[in-house]
Protein backbone atom coordinates (compact mmCIF):
# COMPACT_ATOMS: atom_id res chain seq x y z
CA UNK A 1 0.00 0.00 0.00
CA UNK A 2 2.83 2.39 0.80
CA UNK A 3 4.28 2.54 -2.73
CA UNK A 4 0.81 2.92 -4.21
CA UNK A 5 -0.09 5.84 -1.91
CA UNK A 6 3.23 7.56 -2.56
CA UNK A 7 2.81 7.07 -6.31
CA UNK A 8 -0.58 8.76 -6.21
CA UNK A 9 0.82 11.64 -4.16
CA UNK A 10 3.74 12.18 -6.53
CA UNK A 11 1.57 12.09 -9.61
CA UNK A 12 -0.96 14.47 -8.05
CA UNK A 13 1.80 17.04 -7.44
CA UNK A 14 1.06 19.91 -9.89
CA UNK A 15 4.73 20.85 -10.06
CA UNK A 16 6.09 17.41 -10.82
CA UNK A 17 7.44 16.29 -14.18
CA UNK A 18 4.84 15.16 -16.77
CA UNK A 19 6.58 11.77 -16.92
CA UNK A 20 9.05 10.28 -14.51
CA UNK A 21 12.57 9.71 -15.82
CA UNK A 22 13.72 6.12 -15.36
CA UNK A 23 17.31 6.66 -16.38
CA UNK A 24 20.05 5.35 -14.18
CA UNK A 25 21.40 7.82 -11.61
CA UNK A 26 25.15 7.82 -11.18
CA UNK A 27 26.88 8.33 -7.84
CA UNK A 28 28.18 11.89 -7.29
CA UNK A 29 31.71 12.48 -8.48
CA UNK A 30 34.57 13.19 -6.12
CA UNK A 31 35.52 16.85 -5.75
CA UNK A 32 39.00 18.23 -6.27
CA UNK A 33 39.61 17.99 -2.53
CA UNK A 34 38.52 14.38 -2.19
CA UNK A 35 35.10 15.16 -0.74
CA UNK A 36 31.76 14.29 -2.30
CA UNK A 37 30.30 17.17 -4.24
CA UNK A 38 26.97 18.70 -3.30
CA UNK A 39 24.29 18.05 -5.86
CA UNK A 40 20.85 19.38 -6.70
CA UNK A 41 18.27 16.61 -6.91
CA UNK A 42 19.84 13.43 -8.27
CA UNK A 43 21.95 15.23 -10.83
CA UNK A 44 25.63 14.74 -10.20
CA UNK A 45 28.19 17.03 -11.76
CA UNK A 46 29.28 15.94 -15.20
CA UNK A 47 32.16 13.52 -15.40
CA UNK A 48 34.66 16.12 -16.53
CA UNK A 49 37.47 18.29 -15.24
CA UNK A 50 35.98 21.10 -13.15
CA UNK A 51 37.76 24.06 -11.56
CA UNK A 52 35.88 24.08 -8.24
CA UNK A 53 33.39 22.22 -6.10
CA UNK A 54 29.67 22.66 -6.73
CA UNK A 55 28.35 25.08 -4.08
CA UNK A 56 31.78 26.41 -3.05
CA UNK A 57 32.60 30.10 -2.53
CA UNK A 58 34.50 30.17 -5.83
CA UNK A 59 31.50 28.63 -7.59
CA UNK A 60 29.15 31.32 -6.24
CA UNK A 61 31.62 34.12 -7.04
CA UNK A 62 32.05 33.04 -10.66
CA UNK A 63 28.29 32.56 -11.04
CA UNK A 64 27.87 36.15 -9.84
CA UNK A 65 30.49 37.29 -12.35
CA UNK A 66 28.58 35.46 -15.07
CA UNK A 67 25.46 37.32 -13.96
CA UNK A 68 27.25 40.68 -14.24
CA UNK A 69 28.28 39.93 -17.81
CA UNK A 70 24.99 38.41 -18.90
CA UNK A 71 22.75 41.20 -17.56
CA UNK A 72 25.05 44.21 -17.93
CA UNK A 73 26.03 43.55 -21.54
CA UNK A 74 22.62 42.48 -22.82
CA UNK A 75 20.59 45.26 -21.23
CA UNK A 76 23.06 47.88 -22.45
CA UNK A 77 22.93 46.43 -25.98
CA UNK A 78 19.15 46.95 -26.20
CA UNK A 79 19.09 50.48 -24.73
CA UNK A 80 17.64 51.98 -27.95
CA UNK A 81 14.70 49.57 -27.92
CA UNK A 82 14.24 50.04 -24.18
CA UNK A 83 14.20 53.83 -24.63
CA UNK A 84 11.46 53.63 -27.26
CA UNK A 85 9.50 51.15 -25.13
CA UNK A 86 9.61 53.48 -22.11
CA UNK A 87 8.49 56.46 -24.23
CA UNK A 88 5.61 54.42 -25.66
CA UNK A 89 4.50 53.70 -22.09
CA UNK A 90 4.71 57.24 -20.70
CA UNK A 91 3.84 59.31 -23.80
CA UNK A 92 1.51 57.20 -25.98
CA UNK A 93 0.03 60.30 -27.64
CA UNK A 94 3.42 61.33 -29.01
CA UNK A 95 4.92 57.92 -29.75
CA UNK A 96 2.36 55.85 -31.66
CA UNK A 97 4.32 52.66 -32.36
CA UNK A 98 7.80 51.16 -32.24
CA UNK A 99 8.68 52.45 -35.70
CA UNK A 100 7.20 55.88 -35.01
CA UNK A 101 9.03 55.99 -31.69
CA UNK A 102 12.39 55.41 -33.37
CA UNK A 103 11.58 57.96 -36.10
CA UNK A 104 10.56 60.70 -33.63
CA UNK A 105 13.59 60.04 -31.41
CA UNK A 106 16.00 60.16 -34.35
CA UNK A 107 14.40 63.37 -35.62
CA UNK A 108 14.58 65.14 -32.27
CA UNK A 109 17.81 63.76 -30.75
CA UNK A 110 19.74 62.16 -33.60
CA UNK A 111 21.46 58.77 -33.43
CA UNK A 112 23.14 59.63 -30.11
CA UNK A 113 19.70 60.14 -28.59
CA UNK A 114 19.02 56.40 -28.89
CA UNK A 115 21.83 55.72 -26.41
CA UNK A 116 20.39 57.87 -23.63
CA UNK A 117 20.55 56.10 -20.30
CA UNK A 118 23.23 53.60 -21.24
CA UNK A 119 25.41 54.30 -18.17
CA UNK A 120 22.76 53.71 -15.47
CA UNK A 121 21.55 50.73 -17.49
CA UNK A 122 24.99 49.11 -17.54
CA UNK A 123 25.77 49.80 -13.87
CA UNK A 124 22.29 48.98 -12.56
CA UNK A 125 21.77 45.76 -14.45
CA UNK A 126 25.31 44.57 -13.78
CA UNK A 127 24.58 44.84 -10.06
CA UNK A 128 21.22 43.19 -10.57
CA UNK A 129 22.83 40.34 -12.51
CA UNK A 130 25.39 39.78 -9.77
CA UNK A 131 22.62 39.33 -7.19
CA UNK A 132 20.11 37.59 -9.46
CA UNK A 133 22.33 34.76 -10.71
CA UNK A 134 24.68 34.59 -7.73
CA UNK A 135 21.95 34.45 -5.09
CA UNK A 136 19.84 32.10 -7.23
CA UNK A 137 22.58 29.50 -7.03
CA UNK A 138 22.92 30.13 -3.28
CA UNK A 139 19.20 29.84 -2.54
CA UNK A 140 18.70 26.88 -4.89
CA UNK A 141 21.30 24.82 -3.03
CA UNK A 142 20.14 26.12 0.37
CA UNK A 143 16.49 25.21 -0.22
CA UNK A 144 17.50 21.88 -1.78
CA UNK A 145 19.46 20.99 1.36
CA UNK A 146 16.41 21.84 3.48
CA UNK A 147 14.08 19.70 1.37
CA UNK A 148 16.29 16.68 0.95
CA UNK A 149 17.06 14.80 -2.25
CA UNK A 150 13.66 13.18 -2.83
CA UNK A 151 11.52 16.24 -2.10
CA UNK A 152 13.86 18.38 -4.17
CA UNK A 153 13.10 16.21 -7.17
CA UNK A 154 9.34 16.04 -6.58
CA UNK A 155 9.01 19.78 -5.92
CA UNK A 156 11.83 21.09 -8.09
CA UNK A 157 9.68 23.66 -9.91
CA UNK A 158 8.57 25.07 -6.56
CA UNK A 159 12.23 25.17 -5.55
CA UNK A 160 13.17 27.09 -8.72
CA UNK A 161 10.35 29.57 -8.06
CA UNK A 162 11.31 30.12 -4.41
CA UNK A 163 15.05 30.44 -5.11
CA UNK A 164 14.59 32.92 -7.96
CA UNK A 165 12.08 35.04 -6.00
CA UNK A 166 14.45 35.21 -3.04
CA UNK A 167 17.37 36.23 -5.26
CA UNK A 168 15.37 38.88 -7.13
CA UNK A 169 14.25 40.53 -3.89
CA UNK A 170 17.86 41.56 -3.22
CA UNK A 171 18.69 42.13 -6.89
CA UNK A 172 16.00 44.82 -7.21
CA UNK A 173 17.33 46.73 -4.23
CA UNK A 174 20.66 46.91 -6.06
CA UNK A 175 18.95 47.91 -9.33
CA UNK A 176 16.44 50.54 -8.11
CA UNK A 177 18.68 53.68 -7.96
CA UNK A 178 20.08 53.22 -11.47
CA UNK A 179 16.67 52.26 -12.89
CA UNK A 180 15.21 55.50 -11.53
CA UNK A 181 17.98 57.52 -13.20
CA UNK A 182 17.63 55.62 -16.47
CA UNK A 183 13.90 56.22 -16.78
CA UNK A 184 14.23 59.91 -15.83
CA UNK A 185 16.92 60.44 -18.51
CA UNK A 186 15.00 58.55 -21.18
CA UNK A 187 11.48 59.91 -20.62
CA UNK A 188 12.01 63.54 -19.58
CA UNK A 189 13.70 65.42 -22.46
CA UNK A 190 15.89 68.22 -21.16
CA UNK A 191 16.01 66.93 -17.57
CA UNK A 192 19.48 65.39 -17.85
CA UNK A 193 21.58 63.75 -20.52
CA UNK A 194 24.05 61.80 -18.38
CA UNK A 195 24.10 59.89 -15.11
CA UNK A 196 26.44 62.49 -13.59
CA UNK A 197 23.83 65.19 -14.23
CA UNK A 198 20.79 63.14 -13.31
CA UNK A 199 21.70 61.54 -9.97
CA UNK A 200 22.70 64.77 -8.11
CA UNK A 201 19.67 66.61 -9.52
CA UNK A 202 17.24 63.89 -8.40
CA UNK A 203 18.81 63.79 -4.94
CA UNK A 204 18.60 67.58 -4.58
CA UNK A 205 14.92 67.62 -5.58
CA UNK A 206 13.53 64.55 -3.79
CA UNK A 207 16.28 63.20 -1.56
CA UNK A 208 17.19 59.51 -1.25
CA UNK A 209 13.54 58.52 -1.75
CA UNK A 210 13.83 59.47 -5.43
CA UNK A 211 16.04 56.43 -6.01
CA UNK A 212 13.94 53.91 -4.09
CA UNK A 213 10.33 55.00 -4.61
CA UNK A 214 10.15 52.56 -7.51
CA UNK A 215 11.48 49.53 -5.61
CA UNK A 216 8.03 48.09 -4.76
CA UNK A 217 6.82 48.31 -8.38
CA UNK A 218 10.20 46.85 -9.34
CA UNK A 219 9.48 43.88 -7.08
CA UNK A 220 6.03 43.62 -8.68
CA UNK A 221 7.64 43.56 -12.13
CA UNK A 222 10.88 41.70 -11.57
CA UNK A 223 9.97 38.99 -9.08
CA UNK A 224 7.25 37.41 -11.29
CA UNK A 225 9.56 37.97 -14.27
CA UNK A 226 12.50 36.24 -12.61
CA UNK A 227 10.39 33.40 -11.23
CA UNK A 228 9.17 32.72 -14.76
CA UNK A 229 12.65 33.24 -16.20
CA UNK A 230 14.34 30.64 -14.03
CA UNK A 231 11.56 28.09 -13.52
CA UNK A 232 10.49 28.12 -17.17
CA UNK A 233 14.10 27.91 -18.33
CA UNK A 234 14.98 25.02 -16.03
CA UNK A 235 11.92 23.00 -17.00
CA UNK A 236 12.23 23.85 -20.70
CA UNK A 237 15.83 22.61 -20.74
CA UNK A 238 14.66 19.42 -19.06
CA UNK A 239 11.88 18.90 -21.63
CA UNK A 240 14.10 19.77 -24.61
CA UNK A 241 16.65 17.12 -23.66
CA UNK A 242 13.86 14.64 -22.96
CA UNK A 243 11.73 15.11 -26.08
CA UNK A 244 13.52 17.31 -28.68
CA UNK A 245 17.27 16.63 -28.53
CA UNK A 246 17.95 13.30 -30.29
CA UNK A 247 20.74 12.22 -27.94
CA UNK A 248 21.47 12.42 -24.19
CA UNK A 249 22.98 15.61 -22.82
CA UNK A 250 26.15 13.73 -21.86
CA UNK A 251 26.73 12.97 -25.57
CA UNK A 252 26.14 16.57 -26.70
CA UNK A 253 29.11 18.84 -27.30
CA UNK A 254 29.47 22.08 -25.35
CA UNK A 255 28.34 24.03 -28.43
CA UNK A 256 25.21 21.88 -28.79
CA UNK A 257 24.41 22.32 -25.11
CA UNK A 258 24.71 26.11 -25.49
CA UNK A 259 22.26 26.03 -28.42
CA UNK A 260 19.73 24.26 -26.17
CA UNK A 261 20.41 26.91 -23.53
CA UNK A 262 19.69 29.71 -26.03
CA UNK A 263 16.42 28.15 -27.26
CA UNK A 264 15.18 27.49 -23.74
CA UNK A 265 16.13 31.04 -22.76
CA UNK A 266 14.11 32.57 -25.61
CA UNK A 267 11.02 30.51 -24.77
CA UNK A 268 11.30 31.57 -21.14
CA UNK A 269 11.79 35.20 -22.18
CA UNK A 270 8.48 35.41 -24.04
CA UNK A 271 6.56 34.29 -20.96
CA UNK A 272 8.63 36.61 -18.77
CA UNK A 273 7.67 39.66 -20.83
CA UNK A 274 3.96 38.89 -20.62
CA UNK A 275 3.72 38.29 -16.87
CA UNK A 276 5.79 41.34 -15.90
CA UNK A 277 4.66 43.96 -18.44
CA UNK A 278 1.86 45.69 -16.45
CA UNK A 279 4.24 46.38 -13.56
CA UNK A 280 6.90 47.55 -16.04
CA UNK A 281 4.46 50.18 -17.37
CA UNK A 282 3.80 51.39 -13.82
CA UNK A 283 7.55 51.66 -13.07
CA UNK A 284 8.17 53.71 -16.24
CA UNK A 285 5.44 56.27 -15.44
CA UNK A 286 6.28 56.33 -11.72
CA UNK A 287 9.92 57.24 -12.29
CA UNK A 288 8.95 59.92 -14.83
CA UNK A 289 6.46 61.83 -12.68
CA UNK A 290 7.54 63.43 -9.43
CA UNK A 291 5.28 62.76 -6.42
CA UNK A 292 3.39 59.94 -8.14
CA UNK A 293 2.41 56.66 -6.46
CA UNK A 294 2.07 53.14 -7.83
CA UNK A 295 -1.67 52.99 -7.09
CA UNK A 296 -2.24 56.40 -8.71
CA UNK A 297 -0.31 55.45 -11.83
CA UNK A 298 -2.21 52.16 -12.11
CA UNK A 299 -5.55 53.96 -11.96
CA UNK A 300 -4.37 56.52 -14.51
CA UNK A 301 -3.19 53.91 -17.03
CA UNK A 302 -6.23 51.66 -16.73
CA UNK A 303 -6.50 48.01 -17.81
CA UNK A 304 -5.55 48.74 -21.44
CA UNK A 305 -2.83 51.30 -20.79
CA UNK A 306 -0.68 48.89 -18.80
CA UNK A 307 -0.25 46.74 -21.92
CA UNK A 308 1.15 49.54 -24.11
CA UNK A 309 4.53 48.61 -25.56
CA UNK A 310 4.04 44.85 -25.02
CA UNK A 311 5.21 43.84 -28.51
CA UNK A 312 8.44 45.82 -28.13
CA UNK A 313 9.00 44.28 -24.74
CA UNK A 314 8.41 40.71 -25.98
CA UNK A 315 11.01 41.24 -28.72
CA UNK A 316 13.42 42.84 -26.27
CA UNK A 317 12.96 40.43 -23.36
CA UNK A 318 12.85 37.29 -25.51
CA UNK A 319 16.17 38.14 -27.14
CA UNK A 320 17.56 39.47 -23.87
CA UNK A 321 16.71 36.38 -21.84
CA UNK A 322 18.08 34.00 -24.48
CA UNK A 323 21.36 35.93 -24.65
CA UNK A 324 21.60 36.18 -20.86
CA UNK A 325 21.32 32.43 -20.40
CA UNK A 326 23.72 31.85 -23.31
CA UNK A 327 26.35 34.19 -21.82
CA UNK A 328 25.83 32.85 -18.29
CA UNK A 329 26.22 29.23 -19.41
CA UNK A 330 29.22 30.19 -21.58
CA UNK A 331 30.91 31.69 -18.51
CA UNK A 332 30.34 28.41 -16.69
CA UNK A 333 31.86 26.50 -19.60
CA UNK A 334 34.85 28.88 -19.88
CA UNK A 335 35.69 28.70 -16.17
CA UNK A 336 34.96 24.95 -16.08
CA UNK A 337 32.30 25.27 -13.40
CA UNK A 338 30.18 22.25 -12.48
CA UNK A 339 27.07 22.14 -14.71
CA UNK A 340 24.72 19.43 -13.41
CA UNK A 341 22.52 17.78 -16.06
CA UNK A 342 18.70 17.95 -15.85
CA UNK A 343 17.51 16.27 -12.63
CA UNK A 344 16.59 12.60 -12.57
CA UNK A 345 14.55 10.68 -10.03
CA UNK A 346 16.70 9.44 -7.13
CA UNK A 347 17.07 5.67 -6.86
CA UNK A 348 15.66 5.75 -3.33
CA UNK A 349 12.45 7.36 -4.61
CA UNK A 350 12.17 4.86 -7.46
CA UNK A 351 12.28 2.04 -4.90
CA UNK A 352 9.58 3.70 -2.78
CA UNK A 353 7.39 4.12 -5.86
CA UNK A 354 7.92 0.50 -6.85
CA UNK A 355 9.54 1.50 -10.15
CA UNK A 356 12.66 -0.64 -9.68
CA UNK A 357 13.31 -4.19 -8.58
Amino acid sequence: MYPTALTQLARANPFSAPLFSLQKVEEPQQSLHGQRTRTLAAAATADEDVSCEFGSSKYYALCGFGGILSCGITHTAVVPLDLVKCRLQVSPDKYKSIGNGFAVTLKEDGVRGLAKGWAPTFIGYSMQGLCKFGFYEVFKIFYSDLLGEENTYLWRTSLYLAASASAEFFADIALAPMEACKVRIQTQPGYANTLRECAPKMFAEEGLWAFYKGVVPLWMRQIPYTMMKFACFERTVELLYKYAVPKPRSECSKAEQLVVTFVAGYIAGVFCAIVSHPADSVVSVLNKEKGSTAVGVLKKLGPRGVWKGLVARIIMIGTLTALQWFIYDSVKVYFRLPRPPPPEMPESLKKKLGLTE
